[in-house]
């Protein structure tokens, strides 16, 4: 399991949860909850935590998609705010932010 601190774990629930197609699992009196599905092996962690983030994640999400500006777009209308745009040979990468300003990435490689 993958865990994201945030100051409003459910309110960031329902972005991951559309994001990624999971549910909620667990939800333990909204300070921590689990979101899973049958088809992923990998769970994902919402935590309430005091203090907002400072700098750069030190662990952040990749999503991979044959569709990046399709996929960029739907996070975005989800709640992402898109942060900027890179490119090396045979791959190209956006970098997005969740509701709470954590960091995540929608890749795709180029022919």
């Amino acid at each position: 399991m993958v865990t994201i601190d945030c100051a409003d774990p459910r309110a960031l629930a329902a972005f991951w949860t559309e994001a990624l197609g999971l549910e909620v699992s667990q939800d333990f009196f909204g300070e921590y909850l689990v979101l899973s599905s049958d088809a992923s092996p990998v769970a994902i962690g919402i935590q309430r935590v005091p203090e907002p983030r400072a700098g750069k994640n030190r662990l952040h999400l990749d999503l991979t998609t044959e569709d990046s500006d399709g996929e960029v777009a739907r996070l975005v209308a989800l709640g992402a705010k898109e942060v900027g745009k890179h490119e090396v040979p045979g791959f190209g990468w956006t970098v997005l932010t969740d509701p709470e300003g954590n960091e995540f990435c929608v890749g795709a490689a180029h022919a």
